[in-house]
């Protein structure tokens, strides 16, 4: 204390300046820093509330799976756009590949746009005669069905689904490997069971 008080007491000199200088420089130098930090801290107090908004988008947020499933549908006109969240919410409850039943729709009805009036039946179930009550009821009776009736009873590949679903096609398989394809390109040789 007593260097301060005479360093006070005495007229500056060019070097004091020259220190003070120095000293005020490296006070703002650090002053920034502590401002940016204090932004950065700022930031990552507020990660854990942006955290969780995001998490509460994603919930609400829309499969991409059914956006890609929409795209492809409206691509091809077919009146089974508007039920992609449909197809994948039953895919899901399932445990199928989210791509089947649109396929087979394609191989059928070339996506519900070649149908018996009013049948909602885009699967080709019973030749076409069979008429389920709309496109969600549909949609919900053919995936429940694939998964007891084919794939729980010993049919978990799509050729064997092809054995029982249409007995003298040696192309539907094949066919509904292909729309699957188009859909999204993701490997078709797949085992459904599980």
């Amino acid at each position: 204390m007593e260097f301060f008080m005479r360093v006070a007491n005495r007229r500056p000199s060019f070097l004091d300046y020259k220190i003070m200088r120095k000293i005020a420089e490296v006070l703002v130098v650090f002053l920034i820093l502590i401002f940016l930090s204090a932004n950065t801290v700022s930031a990552d107090y507020n990660v854990a509330g942006s955290s969780a908004t995001l998490k509460s988008q994603n919930i609400n947020s829309r499969d991409e799976r059914a956006k890609k499933l929409e795209d492809f549908l409206i691509t091809h006109n077919s009146p089974l756009a508007d039920y992609s969240d449909k197809f994948i919410e039953v895919a899901d409850k399932y445990n199928l590949d989210w791509r089947l039943i649109p396929a087979i729709s394609g191989v059928e009805s070339t996506f519900g746009k070649r149908i018996p009036k009013n049948s909602y039946n885009a699967y080709g179930w019973a030749n076409g005669e069979y008429r389920f009550i709309s496109w969600e009821n549909s949609i919900e009776i053919v995936g429940k069905t694939l998964r007891e009736k084919y794939i729980d009873k010993g049919a978990p590949t799509i050729n064997k689904i092809a054995r029982r679903y249409a007995p003298p096609s040696s192309t539907w398989a094949g066919n509904v490997k292909f729309f699957m394809q188009k859909i999204e390109s993701l490997p078709v040789d797949f085992d459904l069971e599980g």
